[in-house]
């Protein structure tokens, strides 16, 4: 059995103003064209699909469009699909019925019995290869509060719902097939993105769970929630995907793809990595904030030519010693008729560090606005104000005293 992992996808995802829809759809149409080449019996996403709970209509139908051209063109492909913390739970499971007369499983809400009991039936898919089951997948979405077994924190939550799950399944794994289970969440040891707002975690971690979580019967675990393609804790067959595009600057290095896992009778046989090339990649200039002079030379040497939806995202980081009202203009005159696409310009400053001090209010009361300004200058350019500004600040002082 061929089980292709893929998560994080964020379709309509807005990128500094620019919007990636041909990247999506190069992404979709690579895919599908290893769904068949590989002749896969089950396609794994493993939450994120979309990138707001409340798509546009466009992704919408550049995701239902791509399931519906999957499994025509491939008749034996199963789709197993889980909500991500990105995405409306009930909005993906709405169309239940028809996506399941399609093969496509969908787990985004934890339902539960008339007597208020988690529906462990529900989340438990079995994965079939031409119409036999050759394996059971644990189809969990990503856990709200209160999704799990009662308990006062999440990581015990969680892996209250995962043990539960497993004992559940003993009952009716009758067979002993393998087992893949699926998981939207952080897991502790595994790298987060820098900065990157996509993979939102509670602050203290209290949103991470151990790998001891998903126990060592399981065949493959398929985890989403973070971008970088990773193994986690130290087991082989416990693995996050990766994102297909790369979500921040922050991700500009990683390797984008989705893992293809092979399963017999015994369990796991294989795991292969199948690299994928995104349309658009992402260019940061110069590699370390230099001076605004010294970046406008690196921009000149960028290639000339049309702007296109494969053309770089542009990152530009300036070193600054005071401020430069004109550094956007600047920039933007020397990346004229350059192929890339200016994302963002980031400001750096040499930062001075002080030790806190305890100020009396009468110290308080007696410091001049130009001091206070003086100092915060220093402190954020590490240098001392210039005289053009500290006159020009002298001036505002004056204006506004008299009034």
């Amino acid at each position: 059995m061929k089980i292709f992992h893929t998560a994080d996808w964020h379709i309509g995802q807005n990128f500094y103003g620019y919007e990636r829809r041909e990247e999506h759809q190069h992404f979709l149409h690579w895919l599908k064209m290893q769904l068949s080449e590989q002749e896969a019996d089950v396609l794994l996403i493993a939450g994120d699909v979309f990138d707001s709970p409340n798509p546009s209509a466009e992704s919408q139908r550049m995701f239902y469009a791509f399931l519906h051209d999957v499994t025509t063109e491939n008749p034996n492909l199963q789709v197993v699909v889980t909500a991500g913390n990105h995405d409306s739970a009930a909005r993906l499971e709405a169309p239940h019925d028809l996506l399941t007369a399609m093969r496509v499983e969908v787990r985004g809400v934890i339902h539960r019995t008339v007597e208020g009991e988690i529906n462990f039936r529900h989340l438990v898919v079995p994965l079939q290869e031409k119409g036999q089951a050759k394996a059971w997948c644990l189809a969990v979405p990503y856990l709200r509060q209160g999704d799990y077994p009662e308990s006062s924190q999440y990581g015990t939550g969680v892996v209250a719902m995962y043990g539960a799950l497993t004992d559940y399944l003993k009952e009716i794994n009758r067979d002993n097939l393998p087992v893949v289970a699926m998981g939207h969440l952080h897991v502790f040891g595994s790298e987060l993105s820098d900065n990157d707002r996509s993979e939102r975690i509670v602050v203290g971690g209290l949103e991470c769970v151990a790998a001891e979580a998903f126990g060592s019967n399981l065949a493959y675990v398929a985890l989403g929630h973070l971008h970088k393609p990773q193994r986690v804790g130290g087991r082989e067959n416990v693995r996050y995907s990766g994102s297909p595009l790369p979500m921040s600057f922050s991700e500009k290095f990683y390797k984008q793809g989705v893992n293809l896992i092979e399963l017999d009778e015994t369990g796991l046989r294989g795991i292969q990595r199948l690299d994928f090339q995104p349309l658009a990649s992402l260019l940061s200039v110069p590699k370390q904030p230099l001076p605004l002079g010294e970046v406008l030379g690196e921009l000149l040497q960028l290639p000339d030519g049309e702007i296109g939806v494969d053309s770089p995202y542009l990152e530009i980081k300036v070193l600054e010693t005071e401020p430069e009202p004109s550094k956007r203009h600047q920039i933007e005159e020397a990346i004229k008729g350059k192929a890339v696409r200016l994302a963002r310009i980031v400001a750096v400053t040499p930062k001075v560090e002080r030790e806190q001090q305890t100020v009396s209010l009468e110290t308080w009361q007696n410091i001049q606005p130009m001091e206070m300004a003086q100092d915060v200058f220093r402190q954020k350019y590490g240098t001392d104000m210039p005289e053009h500004i500290e006159k020009l600040l002298l001036e505002v002082i004056r204006e506004t005293e008299g009034e």
